[in-house]
C-alpha cells in the first residue's frame, strides 16, 4: 500500500487547511490511520489518529481545532485545520498500520506566516 500526502501550502495565522493522504488500496483493514508532523531541527510528533472503529486522539497541541477523518469510498484520510498557527507549520506525515505492518505517506509541507 502505498500513501500519497497531499494540501499543505502557505496560510496565514487563524486560516485553514485540509490535508489528504490518498492509499493505492483500500483503507478499510486498517487498524489505525493518523498524521504525524515535524517542525524543522524537532523531533517528529503525533498529531491525530483514528482508529478503525471511529474512536479518535488529538496532541493536546491541536485538540480543538484539527479534525480527522477518513472516507472508505475514496480510500483517503483527512485532517482539518483550522485557527492554525504558526507554531503548526511543520511537514505533515500520514501514516496507516495493520498488523505488523505500517505504511508511511512523503509528506506535505504546511507553513504558517503572515
Amino acid at each position: 500500500v502505498q500513501l500519497q500526502a497531499s494540501g499543505g501550502g502557505l496560510v496565514q495565522p487563524g486560516g485553514s487547511l485540509r490535508l489528504s493522504c490518498a492509499a493505492s488500496g483500500t483503507i478499510a483493514s486498517f487498524k489505525v490511520m493518523g498524521w504525524y508532523r515535524q517542525a524543522p531541527g524537532q523531533e517528529r510528533e503525533f498529531v491525530a489518529r483514528i482508529y478503525g472503529g471511529g474512536t479518535t486522539n488529538y496532541a493536546d497541541s491541536v485538540k480543538g481545532r484539527f479534525t480527522i477523518s477518513r472516507d472508505y469510498a475514496k480510500k483517503t484520510l483527512y485532517v482539518q485545520m483550522n485557527s492554525l498557527k504558526p507554531d503548526d507549520t511543520a511537514v505533515y506525515y500520514c501514516y496507516a498500520a495493520r498488523g505488523l505492518a505500517e505504511y508511511w505517506g512523503q509528506g506535505t509541507l504546511v507553513t504558517v506566516s503572515s
